[in-house]
């Protein structure tokens, strides 16, 4: 890799634990998101209220493999 890139990695792995998170989030939603795609403000929201909710405990995570398998056992 280049420097430039071997040095932001040193620099993001020196920060707290919730500013790495927040990096981290933000190059991965980068990856996902369409080109020239605009979130609407509505959506935003509703994304921040929910990490919210995650980040304070307010809200029962379920593992994904359970709650497939149980969708799953719905339908048929």
């Amino acid at each position: 890799m280049s420097t430039t890139v071997d040095k932001i990695v040193s620099e993001a792995l020196g920060l707290p634990p919730q500013a790495r998170a927040f990096v981290a989030e933000k190059l991965i939603e980068s990856l996902d998101a369409e080109p020239d795609a605009e979130v609407s403000p509505a959506w935003r929201e509703e994304v921040r209220k929910r990490c919210r909710e995650v980040d304070e405990g307010l809200v029962e995570l379920r593992d994904a493999e359970h709650a497939f398998a149980k969708a799953y056992s719905a339908l048929g």
